[in-house]
Parts: structure tokens; sequence; C-alpha cells
């Protein structure tokens, strides 16, 4: 049986909300089977869990948030996304704000808390929502046209295109596609770190976001060039961070897909909007175990390395 994953013990970690600049402390909690990822606001004089799916998401300006009633979780797709390249699917966040911090930008610390934390094999059969039917939203036209796409696949991988008109970005590679089967997700994607622009900068701070962005988290660009003297982890970083956003923002369906995912300039909303849209056509996809792991496409049935 290709089983779920959970984690041996509790890990730790404590840092700054990338928008709103708060000290957060995280503890990521082993969960039982079938509890999927939930959410946990110790914070509040109640402590609110908020169990993540399509549904959940209720703001995708700037990163992905999830609620339930008033209570929310900000930022919550890098996290999202080291859960689902090392197939995570039951696991606490506990969180004494309401933004997950942003560690280095990038998901390689949330690959590194979960398998320094132990990675647990239990007794359920891991479940996949397998796409039996294409799937695609688009939203604009002529160069400002967007648009995400899910097809059939017997795996899961994503191909991802940008276009930024800037000569920092331009000059790296514009196209990437990452398949689970034959990639390494720590290796290949999750050190790619979140970028932006000095003009957005200012006018995010003077909305109270990025407040807790900079150098040491971030990619930072002005109008020519990179700002970061230490330069680019990956040459194609760029398309590799929207992969991983991508990873993340799909993976609060709840369940991996096996599925291919394609886009060009997408973003938080339009992933959001194609997990709604695919939920919406029933015969566009069915649930899936492996009673024999040999069975299941490649990639899943491993555990990942340690690093």
């Amino acid at each position: 049986m290709l089983a779920q994953r959970t984690l041996k013990s509790l890990t730790k970690a404590v840092g700054v909300g990338l928008h709103s600049g708060q000290r957060v402390e995280l503890t990521l909690r082993p969960a039982a089977p079938d509890t999927g990822i939930v959410f946990r606001r110790v914070d509040l004089p109640q402590p609110v869990d908020i169990p993540i799916s399509a549904q959940a998401v209720t703001d995708t300006r700037l990163a992905s948030t999830i609620s339930r009633g008033s209570a929310k979780v900000h930022t919550v797709e890098h996290l999202m996304s080291a859960c689902a390249g090392l197939g995570i699917d039951n696991l606490y966040v506990d969180i004494t704000a309401e933004e997950v911090p942003i560690l280095d930008g990038s998901a390689s610390s949330f690959v590194f808390l979960l398998q320094s934390a132990g990675i647990e094999l239990q007794a359920a059969p891991k479940r996949f929502i397998r796409v039996l039917k294409p799937v695609e939203v688009r939203e604009g036209q002529g160069a400002s046209e967007k648009w995400a796409r899910l097809s059939p696949y017997n795996g899961y991988k994503l191909g991802f295109e940008i276009d930024f008109d800037h000569p920092a970005v331009d000059s790296t590679g514009q196209r990437v596609e990452f398949d689970m089967g034959s990639g390494s997700y720590s290796r290949d994607i999750a050190r790619a770190r979140t970028f932006g622009f000095t003009k957005d900068v200012e006018m995010m701070r003077a909305n109270g976001l990025a407040l807790g962005g900079g150098l040491d988290n971030a990619i930072v660009m002005d109008d020519y060039k990179v700002l970061n003297t230490d330069g680019l982890r990956y040459n194609d970083e760029f398309v590799k961070h929207k992969i991983l956003d991508a990873m993340g923002d799909l993976y609060l369906l709840g369940k991996p897909l096996l599925a291919a995912y394609t886009a060009f300039r997408s973003g938080h909303a339009l992933n959001n909007k194609l997990l709604r849209e695919l939920l919406s056509h029933e015969d566009a996809w069915e649930v899936v175990t492996f009673d024999d792991e040999k069975n299941a496409p490649r990639g899943f049935a491993q555990l990942a390395r340690a690093w």
C-alpha cells in the first residue's frame, strides 16, 4: 500500500511575516491519518483550527490566505509547497500570528524543518485526486492574457512560463517544467526565493504590506538588475519560484494531484480558480489509492532523501 505520511516528532521555527513584519512562532506537529493539513491559530483567546481546502482560500492578493470565520492565516503557499514536495498528508501547523514566517523566502527552510522532524508512514492509504479531463481557466486578452490548465497525466508535472519585461528577469530562463517522477523537489525547486521590485516595495509598504521583506528573504530588483550581492540560486530562479508557489497553491486542494499543470503568467488567484473549476466538474476527476505502491507513478513511493 502507498501510505499516508506525517511527522515523527514536532519541530519549531521562529521568524517574521513577509507582509506583516510580525514575529511569529510556528510549530509543526504530527497528525493522525485522514486529518489532512490543519493550521491552528493558537494565539487567539479560543484557538481556531483552519483545515486546508480550495474553498478555505479567501484572499489571493500577493499570497494565498486561508480563513475560518474571522480567523485567517496569510502566506501559506511556501509551507504548503514543501508539504507537497515531501508528500506530507497529515500535519498540524500551530501559529502565533496571522502570517506564516517567510524565513529565507523559499521553501527550503520548511523542507529542512519537516525532514529534521522525520517523516513517518501511516497505516492508511494515500488518496490522490486524478484528473480525467482537461480543465482550464483564462483571464485577460492580448498582452494581459494569463491562463492555467490541468490535464490527465500518470504522475505529477508542472510547466510554467513567465513574462515580466524586465532586463534582470528576461536574461534568465522564462519557462521551466518539473516532473515529480524524474526531478528532486528539494534540489530543483525548493530553494527558489520570492522576488519583488523596489518600485513596488515602496507602494506596498505605504499600504502596510512587505513590512518584513528584505534582501535576506527575497530577490529584490531595481529597474535594471538584481540587488542581492550573492545573485541568484538558480539561473531560472524566478520561474522556478512560480512553480514552487503553484505547488503550494494546488496542494490546498487537500490531496495530491495526478495531473499535468501548465500555466502562463498565472498566480495565486488563478491557481485557486483552477482548483474550484476542477471541483465543479465531477466527471473531470476521481479519488484513487494504490494497494501496491509499485503501481503508483514514479516520485510518490520513495521518501525524499534527507539533506
